[in-house]
């Protein structure tokens, strides 16, 4: 009978000493911290009492964040990310992993009612596809990104009502965007900042898209031009203007550095082509309305350049020369290191499709008429890349878009920024000084004129 009950005895220790090992463990897997509250605000971990939001509260993965009518607070998670919780809002932090370099990191957070204010950190950065927002009508996919999300009900209507000012049109800022990719692809702007492409990705005048060696990538142009960029190549956006009411003062610029190009030419072309042109360090294209190859093993500047048209005609002027070579469709030259000229009567081999053999999505850039007042899950990005996914739709925003993904599954681009997004007055996470954005918005006063 004592052997027993030293058995027990040690079984019940054991037991709790698992207990408490598993307790460590959850409170062991740290999120990050609360950096400001106001107002009435808790964090929950299941099963455990609510702590009240309050500066330097710890947060763990699991947690449930919530806040009451005109309570907010501003969390920094351990990868950088900032957030924004706004009033009336429930934010799950459902898993989050974050080592540095580590290559499983992740995060998923869902949206439960209200909304956020978001500027995501290393997570996000590092994999394309490693931090998401579940909500009950859409998911978020992030990219690297600064955004505001928002379930709205009746409550974000009843706030544009009560903007006097203009809503701004939701123009679509990005020259192109990416439409199919393989292997790994990048951009780099003017200011040399390097970014991950993925479908949907944006383009603007400046960037450079690189891809890698065994990579490829198909962009699509907002004048519906289209090029592919094959295996180890480097294509600069030189310039890109286009309205779509007209056509013919639009430009399009661009210039092939390394590797190889298939080009279609759209709408600006077509209104007027002289305000297109593709050049190399060999020679300069100029375009008759177009379908044409361009390939330069290794870096362009080193000669070496094939071309060829499969539609239409363009116009060849090597550099350093005055006269032009005008190839038509099925016809095409090489341009030697020295300079020499030779006629092509076959196609180079080329990686990736003929761009008209790929489909655009028909959202891709276009608008709709949406009411702020309309319920569902609104999306706006000041910078960076957001993919918005239903079960049957998904919607590709770029830096300065707004998005909208119904409770039915359909998704759309409004021809307006939600003027309860753009005249938002709960602080970003970015703010140097929250608590006087809140007295200030708490007394009507424009944020808009103070130092955040």
């Amino acid at each position: 009978m004592l052997g027993q009950k030293i058995d027990r005895r040690w079984a019940g220790l054991a037991v709790g000493l698992l207990l408490a090992l598993g307790g460590t463990k959850v409170l062991a897997q740290a999120a990050g911290e609360v950096e400001f509250a106001r107002g009435v605000g808790f964090a929950q971990s299941p099963g455990e009492a609510p702590r009240t939001l309050g500066k330097g509260l710890p947060l763990r993965e699991g947690d449930r964040l919530t806040t009451a009518d005109g309570a907010s607070a501003i969390v920094k998670l351990q990868d950088g990310t900032r957030m924004t919780v706004r009033p009336n809002s429930e934010i799950v932090i459902s898993q989050y992993r974050f080592r540095e370099d580590a290559p499983d990191n992740n995060m998923l957070l869902q949206m439960v009612r209200g909304g956020f204010r978001a500027v995501t950190g290393l997570i996000s950065k590092g994999s394309p596809h490693a931090a998401k927002v579940q909500t009950s009508t859409a998911t978020i996919g992030i990219r690297g990104t600064d955004f505001d999300a928002r379930l709205c009900t009746r409550d974000c209507g009843a706030e544009s009502a009560r903007v006097s000012e203009s809503a701004r049109p939701n123009a679509v800022l990005a020259s192109a965007k990416v439409v199919q990719s393989q292997g790994e692809v990048f951009a780099v702007d003017a200011s040399s900042q390097r970014r991950r492409l993925v479908d949907g990705g944006s383009l603007y005048p400046g960037d450079v898209i690189e891809t890698a060696p065994g990579a490829r990538a198909v962009v699509a142009f907002r004048d519906e031009s289209r090029v592919t960029l094959g295996a180890a190549t480097r294509f600069r956006i030189d310039n890109f203007v286009y309205d779509e009411q007209n056509a013919g003062e639009g430009r399009f610029l661009a210039s092939l550095l390394r590797g190889s190009v298939r080009a279609l030419t759209g709408l600006i072309a077509k209104a007027n082509n002289r305000n297109v042109g593709f050049s190399t360090a060999t020679a300069t294209i100029g375009i008759r309305g177009t379908g044409f190859d361009a390939s330069c093993p290794g870096d362009c500047a080193d000669g070496n350049l094939t071309l060829f048209t499969w539609l239409g005609s363009i116009a060849v002027t090597p550099q350093g020369q005055t006269a032009l070579q005008v190839l038509q469709a099925g016809q095409g030259l090489f341009i030697s290191p020295t300079g020499a000229i030779q006629p092509v009567t076959a196609p180079p081999a080329m990686d990736g499709p003929r761009p008209d053999s790929v489909n655009v999505p028909p959202k891709l850039f276009a608008r709709e008429n949406v009411s702020d007042a309309q319920e569902g899950l609104f999306v706006f990005v000041r910078d960076g890349h957001i993919e918005v996914a239903t079960a049957g739709e998904v919607l590709h925003l770029g830096k300065g878009e707004a998005g909208f993904a119904g409770q039915e599954g359909g998704t759309a681009r409004p021809l307006n920024i939600p003027k309860f997004i753009d005249f938002d007055t709960v602080p970003l996470p970015t703010s140097r000084n929250p608590l006087l954005q809140s007295v200030l918005q708490d007394n009507n006063i424009k944020a808009r004129n103070t130092c955040t």
